[in-house]
């Protein structure tokens, strides 16, 4: 007897984990298609056109699938299939970019589709205050509430330890340091919360919403006041054994290239950066204004400050300022020296530009390409971000997307209503 009840019992477990297979895979194709009937789940599937109908079943039960009528448009012989489309505003998914500046969330329902997309400027007195503001003003305006999120993934400056959802290191926000940010979104909303750096959420996003088509190794490039990267290798993002891997800022040997980099007092970026950030650019276009007796970019580019420096040389640029061209041709040939260490030990396929010095578009580019064709290497293609400054929500988007696919999809729990989990890295 007791025998058999254990093998009745292992019979009933087994065909509940089936049954919740079954419904991962549907759930898998439903969401890349817009509607589908029974048979043709089945066929996606290769499940029996019976096993797709219970588990549908379960799904609607779960909120997950609807069931519309035909379409009275299609010619078909006999009775008309039923069909069945995935409920992507079962919930939402929350993504965050936090920098220096501002603070952006957006809000995007199951399929990924953004649905609310909010920015408050960035408050050096009270920063949580600017990321839970940020976060209600998303909320409301995707008319959602804190409930209807199931996952939310935040992108931030400096090294991050996804782990423990700690910032280890953030100069420019040192309020936001340790699990400041987690605890403040944990905090506002009822569903795992997720932090990475924002380098590797942008890196994310382009490669799901960019315009990469097999890309297999790629450099994704923040270049503004500070230098950063981002590493696809075979196809996957690459950390490093600390989580840090694409620290380009801080590659010290570059700066005995040519003109060593004037580091301030108190200054916080690393040796590449100083040779060729923001300041650096404002820096060689002083420079050259004063070669070439520009009074007027001189005059433009007194007592600026990194972002409005930036963008003086930016318009300068754009009008045709010779001078500013020079500066350009000068800051492209030092960073060369640097993509030519990075090309040296991946040769990555592609090299995508990012950040505020990306708006010096195809000047920028050009002059990196004929500063690389110096190179005894091939040099990878050098290109411009797709997706600008948009790439790290889309990147946190599609990180809380996958969050929801393996712990709600895959398998699906059969036995209970989909709801938002627990939170977690609530301390």
């Amino acid at each position: 007897m007791k025998s058999g009840r254990l093998v009745r019992t292992q019979v009933a477990v087994d065909t509940q984990i089936m049954r919740g297979i079954n419904a991962s895979a549907i759930l898998s194709v439903l969401r890349t298609e817009e509607r589908m009937s029974v048979s043709d789940l089945s066929r996606r599937t290769g499940i029996s056109r019976q096993a797709v109908t219970r588990s549908l079943t379960a799904l609607e039960t779960a909120g997950l699938v609807a069931f519309s009528k035909p379409d009275a448009a299609e010619p078909r012989s006999g009775r008309p299939a039923q069909l069945v489309r995935f409920r992507a505003e079962a919930g939402v998914v929350l993504g965050a970019s936090v920098t220096p500046r501002e603070v952006r969330v957006v809000i995007a329902d199951l399929g990924g589709t953004i649905t609310s997309d909010r920015v408050v400027a960035m408050s050096a007195d009270d920063p949580v205050k600017s990321v839970t503001e940020a976060i209600a003003l998303a909320l409301e305006s995707a008319e959602a509430s804190s409930g209807d999120v199931w996952a939310a993934t935040i992108g931030s400056p400096g090294i991050v330890d996804t782990d423990l959802g700690e910032v280890r290191f953030i100069p420019s926000l040192s309020a936001l340091q340790g699990d400041v940010l987690v605890r403040a979104v944990a905090g506002a909303l009822e569903c795992p919360v997720e932090i990475d750096n924002d380098l590797n959420l942008a890196t994310e996003g382009e490669l799901w919403r960019g315009d990469l088509h097999d890309v297999s190794s790629m450099v994704l490039i923040e270049w503004g006041e500070r230098v950063g990267a981002g590493l696809v290798l075979n196809g996957a993002l690459h950390r490093g054994a600390s989580n840090d891997a694409g620290d380009v800022g801080f590659i010290p040997v570059l700066t005995q290239v040519g003109e060593p980099p004037t580091v301030l007092p108190g200054q916080t970026l690393g040796p590449f950066e100083n040779w060729v950030g923001a300041r650096a650019i404002i820096s060689a276009a002083e420079r050259a204004a004063e070669e070439a007796s520009d009074a007027d970019l001189l005059a433009a580019l007194d007592g600026s400050d990194d972002a409005s420096g930036l963008d003086t040389v930016l318009r300068a640029v754009a009008e045709g300022d010779d001078a500013a061209l020079r500066a350009i041709e000068v800051i492209a040939g030092r960073f060369a020296s640097g993509l030519t260490v990075i090309r040296a030990l991946i040769d990555p396929q592609l090299v995508l530009i990012g950040g505020p010095v990306a708006g010096f578009g195809d000047v920028l580019v050009n002059a990196l390409r004929e500063a690389l064709e110096q190179s005894v290497l091939n040099p990878p293609a050098i290109e411009l971000s797709a997706l600008g400054d948009d790439a790290i929500v889309h990147g946190a988007i599609h990180r809380a997307l996958e969050h929801v696919q393996s712990t709600r999809f895959a398998p699906f729990e059969m036995t209970e209503r989909a709801k938002p989990q627990a939170r977690h890295h609530s301390r």
